[in-house]
């Protein structure tokens, strides 16, 4: 800087300065990720820490599980919580738009929420589900610091977190009180499912136990918790299928259940306020929250 003239010198530093301050504001409003295992994972995934891949949007082929954490404003708070799981076919977590943009939104609506970056499973099927309870059992472990109701644990997920959001809903004694899915796949029916998210849980292979295990609308009982489904009619990569059976699965055991089905959208829209019902999936979720916890 000795080349610039004392009234630039100071225009410089302000500029720095302002620079430094935004900086600094956009880092305190996203959390640091924090260890889901802090001694690390008892399991491997068989993947390389080397050949992990993050990005501010994805992180790809994660090996170890993190999570971020967005507690409720205590004046606000509602005493609701969701765990958050989002997207990428079980090999990366779309943690932007599917993840940070939608606990930032939960929290203007009083609702403490963590976004989830699992574990990929590389055909370790049962990685992500311990990954996901693990999740929830946090949040209910920290009920009182996170100003939660321990009673109103949800879980969330979208496309392939959409799956793992079901999976955690259906299969298992630790269960969610609720679910929000966002154009989820569901089952593993392979006329209908998504053959990537298939392949990425349990390996490129028709063992059919695995393809019922993990069908989500034939591990529906009375205990699984209620739901809240959104997705796009022309969703090219996970047809509308996989929601409605889980829908009509949920009633056949009289859960209840709000099922959205928006004309166009197609699939991976998230938090994008460029997806055209945005707002209005919106206004139907916070209502539906609303509802729920009377």
């Amino acid at each position: 800087t000795d080349f610039l003239k004392p009234d630039l010198m100071k225009k410089f530093f302000c500029t720095m300065l302002t620079a430094s301050l935004f900086a600094g504001t956009l880092s305190a409003q996203n959390p640091e990720p924090l260890p889901l295992y802090p001694e690390g994972a008892t399991e491997s995934n068989g993947l390389s820490p080397e050949k992990v891949v993050e990005t501010p949007q994805s992180l790809v082929g994660a090996v170890e599980a993190d999570y971020f954490i967005f507690p409720a404003d205590p004046k606000t708070a509602t005493g609701q919580a969701v765990v958050i799981c989002p997207g990428g076919g079980y090999a990366s977590v779309a943690y932007s738009h599917e993840g940070i943009q939608v606990a930032q939104w939960f929290n203007g609506q009083g609702v403490t929420a963590l976004v989830l970056r699992y574990r990929m499973p590389n055909g370790h099927d049962q990685i992500p589900l311990k990954d996901a309870q693990t999740a929830l059992k946090l949040m209910r472990q920290n009920a009182q610091k996170w100003h939660v109701d321990p009673n109103q644990v949800g879980i969330m997920g979208f496309s392939a977190g959409g799956h793992l959001a079901a999976t955690a809903s259906t299969i298992g004694a630790f269960k969610p009180d609720f679910s929000i899915l966002i154009f989820p796949v569901i089952s593993f029916d392979p006329t209908f499912t998504h053959m990537g998210t298939r392949n990425n849980l349990i390996g490129q292979k028709d063992d059919e136990s695995l393809i019922e295990y993990y069908s989500n609308e034939k591990q529906v009982t009375d205990q699984t918790p209620r739901a809240f489904i959104a997705l796009s009619d022309d969703d090219p990569g996970v047809p509308p299928e996989n929601s409605i059976r889980y829908y009509s699965a949920l009633k056949q055991h009289g859960i209840p259940a709000e099922l959205h089905i928006y004309p166009s959208g197609g699939h991976g829209w998230g938090w994008r306020d460029s997806f055209k019902y945005h707002d209005e999936l919106l206004r139907s979720l916070s209502r539906w929250l609303t509802e729920i916890r009377k």
